[in-house]
């Protein structure tokens, strides 16, 4: 097995490397299909929101799967719900992980040598 000579970092190499792993989360969450299609749906209905039946009707996904991937959606910080009645609407809160996220990626093209 052969095996691969490490590299020193630098503290902004290492910090940078960091913020990515610290960032998985909104990563994986905007990586599945079923997420990036209920972001588009909210995208939609910036103003109102979405309830879980509703995205449902929209989807070829149960009910349940359109709960789960909103709860990734909402540990990732990217879609949050205020009640309404007995339901529950969703709306997209994209912002705050984006520009985190944005930020992240300059880090590592400085980082590489790309601007």
């Amino acid at each position: 097995m052969k095996v691969m000579p490490t590299v020193q970092l630098t503290a902004s190499q290492s910090r940078a490397i960091e913020n990515f792993v610290d960032d998985f989360e909104v990563i994986n969450a905007l990586a599945d299909r079923n997420r990036q299609k209920i972001i588009v749906l909210l995208c939609n209905h910036l103003s109102e929101g979405l309830t879980v039946t509703e995205m449902t009707e929209e989807m070829s996904i149960t009910q349940p799967a359109v709960s789960h991937h909103l709860k990734i959606l909402r540990e990732a910080g990217l879609v949050a719900f205020r009640k309404n009645g007995l339901q529950s609407l969703y709306y997209l809160t994209l912002s705050e992980p984006l520009i985190h996220l944005e930020d992240v990626i300059h880090d590592l093209r400085v980082e590489v040598g790309e601007n």
